[in-house]
């Protein structure tokens, strides 16, 4: 029945798998304090790093999703809350009944 509600295709999602956030972000802080310090030449902003600190700037809701990070989703949150109740039910009673 596919008249009525048409599926959209899955998005294109790539995770590295050798990267290593933290190191990155360390290494960006300790690149930045050599620049305040006057170690390192001033560094110049590509292009696209312009742009790209244009549009999370002025939106509030990207700006606060990477403030934010990663958060866990609402499904995993009722799933683990259902066999809590589950693992607690069985606890008190002492039955497995599904």
């Amino acid at each position: 029945m596919g008249f009525f509600k048409m599926r959209e295709p899955r998005r294109f999602n790539h995770k590295y798998i050798f990267v290593d956030e933290r190191k990155e972000k360390l290494d960006k802080i300790v690149e930045n304090a050599k620049r305040d310090l006057g170690m390192l030449p001033p560094k110049e902003e590509t292009r696209a790093e312009r742009i790209r600190e244009a549009i999370s700037g002025s939106t509030t809701h990207l700006k606060r999703r990477r403030e934010e990070g990663t958060r866990f989703s609402t499904k995993a949150l009722v799933v683990g809350l259902v066999v809590f109740l589950y693992i607690l039910h069985y606890l008190v009673t002492g039955e497995l009944t599904f």
